[in-house]
Formats: structure tokens, C-alpha cells, sequence
């Protein structure tokens, strides 16, 4: 059965997106950017809500309409076939690779579950993975933590009154002093 890991980075005070939007301190170095880059040739596919959907539309077209250097070619080679699924009320269609979901998110993961497929099913979005984590759904967290406080806005863990117990796999520490943490959840 393919693992459901929820991946994204985080400011130090738990939050992947600042009060007002802003997400300029998750720039990240160049090390950094080629192990996300490994980190996505890994997956089978891409649970998005809208908002992540939107903001990673920039890659559908990012090969033609700029310059890129050699690291961001080659994510957007890797991130423009992977097949996402993408949560929304409001959008009536979406480009490339990607398919509306017709199911909530505990739905939608238990049919991909079942599928024959290759890859994990990664899960990017704070709201939609709290969605699957108060189903027990996920399985892995892995954690991109930021030297920088800021203060509030959306928190990378959901917030609501279940224990979960977690085992560390992994650490590594970035030029840029970011921190990676991968967990599995113990069942």
C-alpha cells in the first residue's frame, strides 16, 4: 500500500505561510531546492488545495516563458507530469497533470490507496492535510524547518485534540541552516 507523507516547510514558531501571505523566508538554497527536487521524483502523485494549486501553476509554464537555471529546469521537468489532485469548490477545470477531486480527501486517498501505482501519495497544504490527519491518514510528516519566527498565520500542524506518536527516520541540516525532519507515524 502506497505511504501518504505530508511535506512542507515551516517557520521555527510552526507556520508555512506568515500572517499576511508572505512566504519570501522559504526561498531555499540550492541544496536545499535539488533534495526537494528527489523528494518529488519519489511521489506517484500531488493532493493540493487551491490556493497550492494556483501558486504551483507558475511551474505548468515556467520552461517557456523564463530563463531558468539548470535546478529549476530540472523541477519543473519532475513536477509538470506528476499526476495531482487538486481540492476546490470554486474550480470548474484545471491544467496539465492535474484532475479535480470528486471526493473528500479520506475518500479520494483511500481510492488512490487501492490503485495499482508506483510513488507516494504526498499531500501538500495545511488544511487538507489536517483534513487526512484527523482521518489517520497520514503516515509520514516531513518537516522543513526555517531559522525564522513569524508570528502567525497557517499552521503547519492541524490544531485539534488528538495524540499522535511519531518516530524519527531521518534529519539533515541545510547550508542555509534549514532543518529537515522526516517522522513516521506510530501505529
Amino acid at each position: 500500500m502506497r505511504s501518504v507523507t505530508y511535506s512542507m516547510n515551516v517557520s521555527l514558531d510552526g507556520y508555512i505561510v506568515g500572517p499576511d501571505g508572505d512566504l519570501n523566508w522559504t526561498a531555499p538554497d540550492e541544496e536545499l531546492f535539488r533534495f526537494v527536487t528527489d523528494e518529488i521524483r519519489g511521489l506517484g502523485v500531488y493532493l493540493l488545495g487551491r490556493r497550492l494549486y494556483e501558486t504551483m501553476l507558475y511551474w505548468e509554464d515556467a520552461d517557456q516563458d523564463a530563463p531558468l537555471d539548470d535546478a529549476k529546469r530540472e523541477w519543473a521537468a519532475v513536477w509538470k507530469p506528476l499526476p495531482k489532485v487538486v481540492f476546490s469548490t470554486t474550480l470548474s477545470a484545471v491544467r496539465g497533470t492535474a484532475r479535480l477531486a470528486s471526493g473528500g480527501p479520506a475518500e479520494e486517498i483511500e481510492r488512490l490507496r487501492a490503485e495499482p501505482g508506483e510513488g507516494d501519495i504526498a499531500i501538500g497544504g495545511a488544511t487538507l492535510a489536517a483534513e487526512a490527519a484527523a482521518a489517520g491518514l497520514i503516515d509520514e510528516y516531513r518537516v522543513k524547518v526555517h531559522p525564522v519566527l513569524v508570528g502567525g498565520g497557517i499552521p503547519f500542524f492541524p490544531r485539534h485534540e488528538r495524540r499522535v506518536n511519531l518516530e524519527l527516520l531521518e534529519t539533515r541540516t541545510f547550508p542555509s541552516k534549514v532543518l529537515f525532519l522526516r517522522y513516521r507515524v506510530a501505529r
